[in-house]
């Protein structure tokens, strides 16, 4: 069983609010779970409105899987206009870990 975390560092455009900044958040989110059925959630800056740091987890029988997951999630991440991906991190554990 591998497992993969991806954290990334979000910078969020015109906010001026922690309500718009929850309004441009959750549906990333929810298109990470929906298009790639991983688990994601907000797991910091939550009281910062122009900042995010997103957590994303897969598991997988294959390491290769579990990467191709997680690069096509910064990816869509990478890719939204009203978000700046400013950092990315990703760690894997095998069953060697």
């Amino acid at each position: 069983m591998y497992v993969g975390a991806l954290e990334l560092d979000v910078l969020l455009g015109d906010v001026r609010s922690l309500k718009q900044k929850r309004s441009a958040v959750r549906p990333v989110l929810a298109e990470l779970r929906r298009r790639y059925d991983v688990a994601v959630a907000e797991t910091g800056d939550q009281d910062v409105y122009r900042r995010a740091r997103l957590g994303v987890a897969a598991v997988s029988g294959e390491a290769g899987h579990v990467r191709e997951l997680l690069d096509a999630c910064e990816r869509l991440v990478a890719e939204r206009p009203e978000l700046e991906l400013l950092s990315a991190r990703t760690r894997m554990l095998g069953p060697e870990d």
